[in-house]
């Protein structure tokens, strides 16, 4: 007996209870999500870096004000204040 050969269908389905679903719309669907997430992920790295960065400026120290210390002599004024 010769082997029974079928042809097969041009667009295959998935049938889910009352409705059916193309395989190619599935296959879509699953692309376009997969590259948005590949997308929006490199995006999220770009921004917590430029973060990273911005906030290693802050505490680098180059924007902040620079501080009067007091004179010796100031000081030593003080230090009696506080002894007697």
């Amino acid at each position: 007996m010769p082997p029974a050969k079928q042809q097969p269908s041009p667009n295959p389905t998935s049938n889910v209870d009352l409705f059916s679903i193309p395989q190619s719309f599935l296959l879509q669907t699953g692309t376009a999500s997969i590259l948005l997430l590949l997308i929006t992920g490199k995006t999220t790295i770009r921004a917590l870096e430029a973060i990273g960065e911005a906030s290693e400026e802050l505490f680098r120290g180059d924007r902040l004000p620079i501080l009067d210390f007091p004179n010796e002599h100031e000081t030593n004024l003080d230090e009696n204040i506080y002894t007697k």
